[in-house]
């Protein structure tokens, strides 16, 4: 469903050389996980990795293919995609496989590449390395492609691309894995007999985390347990889920368990497009062989998904994140005043976060250049719609920071302007709100050119995505420090600044944190509050920037983004706002290009940025027709 594959790796209850016991384990686990579509067992599980000599009598071997022949049995009907390791022999080799099951047939066998051979581990003894082409084997009656160059691929789930590695695969410098996924493996699966020792599991976990992040790929890495010898060593079960860096599922040590997990192979095959130029070169795919499969339906997603990926959940993350950002933010205008030799800073303040969170790096920027805060002209211009409270806030951030306060009344140049262009300011409409943003940027970028200084920017980049910015207004400066952060994010810079500072600077950056978001271009309501509120006309942002993280950072269609919204926001938004949102956000994403064609310089922070220069290429004329036809059913 949405590219999602439900993957589970299966630590079950073995009996060392028990091939029968093992093998109605391994039948009882592949019925208890349900509606799983991809499931892989431990190495070598069918009989036990730790076997040791034993791995050389045919009794053994026999029992062995007697297991893989009724574990297969057992799958008829059932469309998982099932690794299982076993032994097997081919043209008089013994070799430790990942054997592939799916509805009642063995589809591939792959055999393990790299097999260790020092401190207690002694494979070679038993077993020959993969060979570097691909044969065929006839293991239970059945004539099957034996190789480690096998992908298996869904015939009716794109993206459902599957490769397998095994074990100390992984832990080499030339692992199998990096060419399976160059050749367009989405998954890959390791069925792991790795022992336990003190300060290895964390190793392991982050080996598997990077492994997925290097290879834009889901990694399924399934891990020996109880019933294990335990002669000279221990095993802990340690299974893990990995998507692109990410770990999404991990089992608790010395606990045969299973665990589950969905991976969005729409989301990985989205990015590896994106890279394609560095990620896959010509051969890739030479000598694999696409080994064809029905995959099951896979049912429910049960994977959950932030309300704002933007933001990390974690506090001392979250910490960590804004600080690196301000940062970020702080370099680039740095960079950009030592390279230009300005004297000033020029900034509108308005009483609002975007404004505040430009005045507070700027301050930084100056504290970093040993240049006197006053040198920062922050201006308020209070117009038709400037409320006393976000007046008030503007006046006193700027005298906390120690910045140059200029208070401008923009009414008189606003009217005189309507004259000459013969408005009626009683007609509320939006000449008459634009022109009082284009005021504000002509004031600015004038003070910069008598100050010596540069306008900097204050809109964010849920105000790009949106085109809610004046055309040559407030859309426009000489340097923009918020133009890659969400609107979600920028109060969580602005708290964590305030509470920096301290002090009187952080009671008045909370009040501002406490105001309505609002251009404040429409007269105030007759109790002077905020009339014009910017979420009750084009959304909530929060819904937004989610639409936004998923359409341009992943390029999810947009009927996968409703999917994941509807998930995310079942107990805070329903259905019909839901939808009605996000057309609006597909409407004036395309519609407001334009303004997006034109932006001025600005740093990027995070993993989304609309400047045309970087990551967004988009004709400013391109139709919405495809995007909205997936929102109209």
């Amino acid at each position: 469903m949405y590219g999602f594959i439900k993957a589970c790796a299966v630590t079950p209850d073995i009996k060392v050389a028990d091939v029968r016991h093992n093998t109605s384990k391994i039948i009882e686990s592949i019925k208890n996980a349900g509606e799983a579509q991809l499931i892989v067992f431990p190495e070598l599980s069918l009989c036990g990795y730790t076997c040791g000599d034993l791995f050389n009598q045919r009794a053994l071997i026999a029992s062995v293919e007697e297991g893989l022949s009724e574990i297969a049995n057992s799958t008829n009907g059932n469309r998982a995609l099932i690794f299982v390791g076993a032994p097997v022999v081919c043209f008089g080799r013994l070799y430790n496989c990942a054997v592939a099951i799916c509805d009642g047939k063995i589809l591939g066998v792959v055999p393990k590449t790299n097999l260790p051979t020092y401190g207690e581990f002694y494979e070679r003894r038993h077993f020959t390395p993969a060979e570097s082409e691909n044969m065929t084997v006839t293991i239970c009656g059945e004539s099957v492609d034996f190789g480690t160059k096998l992908i298996f691929s869904a015939s009716n789930v794109e993206g459902f691309t599957v490769s397998a590695e095994i074990c100390e695969d992984l832990w080499v410098p030339d692992s199998p894995s990096i060419y399976h996924a160059k050749a367009g493996a989405n998954i890959i699966v390791n069925l792991s007999c790795s022992d336990e020792t003190v300060g290895k599991a964390e190793y392991r976990r982050d080996l598997v985390k990077m492994q997925s992040a290097k290879l834009v790929c889901g990694y399924v890495y399934c891990d020996a347990g109880e019933g294990e010898s335990t002669t000279d060593m221990a095993f802990a079960g340690h299974n893990l889920i990995c998507e692109n860096g990410d770990l999404l599922a991990e089992s608790p040590l010395f606990k045969n368990c299973c665990v589950c997990a969905d991976i969005d192979v729409d989301k990985l095959s989205n990015e590896r497009r994106r890279m394609s130029n560095t990620f896959f070169s010509a051969g890739d795919m030479q000598g694999y062989k696409v080994v064809g499969f029905t995959a099951a339906d896979g049912g429910e997603v049960e994977r959950t998904f932030p309300q704002m990926p933007f933001v990390p959940a974690n506090n001392e993350k979250l910490r960590e994140r804004t600080e690196l950002i301000l940062s970020i933010q702080s370099s680039g205008l740095k960079k950009r005043f030592m390279h230009t030799g300005s004297k000033t800073a020029v900034i509108g303040i308005s009483g609002g976060l975007d404004s505040a969170l430009a005045l507070l790096v700027t301050a930084r920027v100056f504290k970093q250049l040993k240049k006197p805060a006053s040198d920062i002209i922050a201006v308020t211009m209070p117009g038709f719609g400037t409320t006393g409270k976000t007046y008030n806030n503007s006046l006193k951030l700027i005298e906390c920071l120690g910045a140059t306060a200029k208070s401008i009344d923009i009414t008189k140049s606003v009217l005189s302007h309507f004259e000459d262009i013969g408005h009626d300011p009683e007609i509320l409409d939006v000449t008459y709100e634009n022109a009082q943003a284009r005021t504000r940027t002509l004031i600015l970028m004038d003070l910069a050119n008598k100050t010596g200084g540069l306008v900097i920017g204050t809109g964010d980049l849920s105000e790009l995505a949106l085109g809610w910015a004046t055309y040559n207004g407030d859309h426009m400066s000489m340097y923009a420090v918020n133009c890659s952060v969400p609107k979600t994010l920028v109060k969580h810079l602005v708290r964590y600044e305030a509470g920096n500072l301290g002090g009187k600077t952080e009671d008045v950056l909370n009040d501002i944190l406490n105001t309505e978001i609002s251009p404040e271009l429409l007269p105030p309501d007759k109790s002077g509050n905020i009339a014009q509120k910017t979420e009750d006309l084009v959304g909530p942002y929060i819904l937004h920037d989610f639409f936004l993280y998923y359409a341009v950072r992943w390029g999810f269609a947009p009927d996968k983004v409703r999917y994941l919204a509807r998930r995310a926001f079942k107990d805070s938004f329903d259905e019909e706002t839901i939808d009605k949102w996000l057309k609006n956000f597909y409407r004036r994403f395309f519609a407001q290009q334009f303004k997006r064609s034109c932006i001025p310089d600005g740093v990027k922070v995070g993993s989304v940025s609309l400047s045309p220069r970087g990551d967004w290429r988009m004709p400013s004329d391109a139709s919405n027709a495809v995007w909205m036809s997936f929102l109209n059913d």
